[in-house]
């Protein structure tokens, strides 16, 4: 049996990974090769990536990746959406600026001026986050000084193969691409004083970026070809996603929670606007109709609060034990409150939220962290069901989210659906899958893709209970 090898470098918000991906006749598997941190970083202009530490994990992944596998046959990248790089002569201006940096909201202020909220759903189909990339082209301070503007993923693929391009799922995250065409809005993109020449030629998964420069390939230790994958985290976790018919919702859980369904043409109704519901782009020209819900990140901020309050690591599994055992009526709260989103106490604003029903021990806290991010899945889910005019029969959990068996059991609770957790690497199989089929290794469908994912990683089934 021929079995083919592949590079997986998948970038979350908080950590990275580069994984060797192998996949042959009923086989698909991930060998993890290194896993990194990452995070924001606090510059005196504001919140920034590491990026020159981020780029020197992905190389010295690649090339331990060759050393363990000779055979592997390309490169696939993905990452969080919306921050980018941008370039001048083709050397990087400065570290890109995080999501999370406070200059988005005079982004949209500014944006909203010339183009209303319900103008630009028409145009692009996003739901509203202030993070949104025009927002944060509208007031970035470098942006006339550069010739491209390169989202994370086509940055660190530029910086591989000197091949500047946009990948077009996460070109759909910018809110420059046009819902109807899938092409730059550059009409738009003029009115917002956006230069619509530092926008790349858009490409499509499954399309050859170009080759490692030879300097890196002598590093790297092989000549290969970095190949476009669903750069957006998201759209490679939905294309590995086995969704069981076409009225599975899908919830891909790590630091965000993606709710929604897929779909072959856009809601582009005023019921989809007001409930805040996007239209991502997936693999194959499928549309993520979605809400963003904020996820495990709440549960992630107030864990590292008590640990520096401690000044010693919580252990996570333990914690969760003793969350399942709380017994009796669970507060929640709205895990989309705004005063959420940015980082550092986490459980005092938590507490303002609940008021006098805040837990005192920190188990009953954490299982209200825990039901108060599935009720907002509920929610989600039943909304994503009524706007798209489907009877959802099941819910599929994939990524990080799907290893907490109680974030898993209180979804289903809360849905009344069955949940149906994993793959947990959803995303890194997403990445694999894309190459391998580029390389003539695996399934020419979308849905061929998803049951080999089936055949080779069965989900554990939550039950909801009455």
């Amino acid at each position: 049996m021929t079995v083919r090898a592949v590079a997986a470098v998948d970038l979350g918000a908080t950590s990275g990974r580069v994984m060797i991906g192998r996949i042959g006749e009923g086989r698909l598997d991930l060998e993890l090769v290194t896993r990194f941190p990452n995070g924001p970083v606090a510059r005196e202009d504001g919140l920034h990536w590491d990026f020159g530490a981020l780029y020197e994990h992905v190389l010295e992944g690649l090339t331990e990746a060759v050393r363990r596998e000779p055979g592997i046959e390309s490169i696939g990248i993905d990452s969080w959406a919306v921050d980018y790089g941008l370039l001048a002569d083709g050397e990087l201006l400065g570290e890109p600026f995080h999501y999370r940096d406070e200059r988005t909201a005079r982004g949209v202020d500014e944006v909203h001026a010339i183009a209303p909220f319900t103008e630009l759903y028409a145009r692009n189909g996003l739901q509203f986050l202030p993070f949104n990339t025009l927002y944060q082209y509208r007031v970035d301070a470098h942006l006339g000084e550069a010739d491209t503007a390169l989202l994370i993923p086509d940055l660190i693929a530029y910086l591989l193969t000197g091949s500047a391009v946009a990948e077009r799922t996460n070109a759909s995250t910018t809110g420059l691409l046009g819902v109807a065409d899938g092409e730059w809005d550059t009409a738009l993109a003029d009115r917002l004083s956006i230069r619509s020449s530092i926008l790349p030629p858009l490409v499509d998964p499954g399309a050859t970026i170009g080759t490692l420069r030879p300097e890196l390939a002598a590093r790297i230790g092989k000549d290969l070809p970095v190949i476009a994958v669903g750069s957006h985290d998201t759209a490679s976790a939905v294309a590995a996603t086995p969704l069981a018919t076409p009225d599975s919702a899908y919830i891909s859980c790590g630091t965000w929670g993606l709710v929604g369904v897929e779909l072959t043409e856009p809601v582009l109704t005023d019921a989809a606007r007001t409930a805040n519901f996007t239209h991502e782009l997936g693999v194959d020209g499928r549309f993520r109709f979605l809400h963003n819900v904020t996820g495990l990140w709440l549960l992630s901020e107030t864990v590292r609060a008590w640990e520096a309050e401690d000044g010693a690591s919580i252990d996570l599994p333990e914690l969760l034990s003793a969350a399942a055992d709380v017994s009796g009526p669970v507060p929640v709260f709205d895990a989309e409150d705004p005063s959420l989103t940015a980082p550092g106490d986490m459980p005092q604003r938590i507490a303002v939220l609940l008021g006098d029903a805040a837990p005192t021990s920190r188990a009953a806290f954490a299982r209200t962290i825990i039901e108060s991010i599935a009720a907002s899945f509920a929610g989600a889910v039943h909304s994503a069901a009524a706007l798209s005019g489907r009877t959802l029969d099941a819910i599929h959990l994939v990524g990080g989210g799907s290893l907490n068996r109680l974030l898993c059991q209180a979804t289903a609770d809360r849905t009344g659906l069955p949940v149906l957790a994993g793959p947990v690497e959803a995303t890194a199989l997403g990445n694999v899958l894309i190459q391998a089929r580029a390389l003539g290794a695996a399934p020419a469908t979308l849905e061929g893709l998803r049951a080999l994912v089936a055949a080779t990683h069965a989900p554990e089934r939550f039950v909801p209970h009455a």
